[in-house]
């Protein structure tokens, strides 16, 4: 341990790493700071109603992934989601148009070609999504402070925007951070709401209204599942390749052996949260139209 230790030292990669691990720890406080900078023109104890009534909806589940800025609605309220869809778009794309599915064939330039068709359909996406959620918050009464076009393209810029910063943000996590810069946001998003729920379980336990043992269970569960969760996505099967012998000049090398990993979860968290949307969706469409006022969004 103390060998590899200097030899890393030795060979810079410490340096590297600190930096690295710096530049991500700025950027989480940027993408929190920004999580708190509120779009203006909405009632904030209006907007805290209306997500009360909208218990286990799809806005929860948008919300959540933000790290609590759509139920404040700031610069950042649409989050990653955009770039998501997009990309799972582009995904479906490519095995449906021939065009992008030669894209795909051509190496690095075709992936460069993707990224950036992923990108207008971000911005697209989130210019669709702003103009949705601004209309949707003046259809409830008491929410909006002025309505009209002035509102609704301060919300769309600003919603606009803060997505595709994130997206920018991800895109240098990856490039200059540690790890893929979305699933990071998307990881500290959920995370930001960690420290609420420790607190509301031990408030619960402190009133009497849940059990120690009842608490410790749930602490447990916890803790088996995200260990689940680490096992399966470093869970992997090595399969064996054999290199046939080759002849260089008057020599021949003999052919030699390596493992090509192929991970368990390939498709990583995706497709989870595309399900998760598709199955909320209905009842959420479906409490636009009901004639309570805190269930019109």
């Amino acid at each position: 341990m103390a060998t590899s230790a200097a030899q890393m030292a030795k060979t810079g990669k410490f340096g590297d790493l600190r930096r690295r691990l710096v530049f991500l720890l700025l950027a989480l406080v940027v993408y929190r700071i920004g999580a708190h900078i509120p779009v203006p023109g909405i009632d904030p104890a209006q907007l805290q109603q209306l997500f009360q009534g909208q218990q286990g909806g799809i806005l929860n589940l948008f919300n959540m992934f933000s790290g609590g800025a759509l139920s404040r609605f700031t610069v950042f309220a649409l989050g990653i989601m955009p770039y998501i869809s997009a990309s799972i778009i582009m995904q479906l794309l490519s095995y449906v148009l021939p065009a992008m599915e030669q894209l795909k064939k051509e190496g690095e330039a075709g992936r460069r070609k993707i990224t950036q068709y992923t990108r207008y359909g971000t911005l697209g996406l989130a210019l669709f999504q702003s103009l949705g959620i601004a209309v949707a918050l003046e259809g409830t009464a008491g929410l909006v402070i002025s309505p009209g076009f002035g509102f609704r393209l301060t919300a769309m810029v600003s919603l606009t925007a803060g997505t595709m910063f994130l997206m920018w943000l991800g895109e240098q996590i990856t490039e200059r951070g540690l790890g893929n810069g979305i699933s990071i946001l998307i990881f500290a998003g959920i995370a930001a709401g960690l420290p609420k729920s420790i607190g509301g379980l031990l408030e619960l336990v402190s009133t009497g209204a849940m059990s120690i043992v009842v608490a410790l269970f749930i602490v447990a569960v916890v803790i088996l599942v995200t260990y689940f969760v680490v096992f399966v996505e470093r869970g992997q099967r090595k399969i064996l390749v054999n290199y046939a012998r080759r002849q260089v000049g008057n020599k021949v090398y003999g052919g030699q052996s390596s493992h090509l990993p192929l991970k368990l979860n390939m498709a990583g968290v995706v497709p989870p949260i595309f399900a998760s949307s598709i199955i909320l969706l209905p009842a959420t469409v479906v409490g636009w139209f009901s004639t309570g006022d805190s269930m019109r969004w």
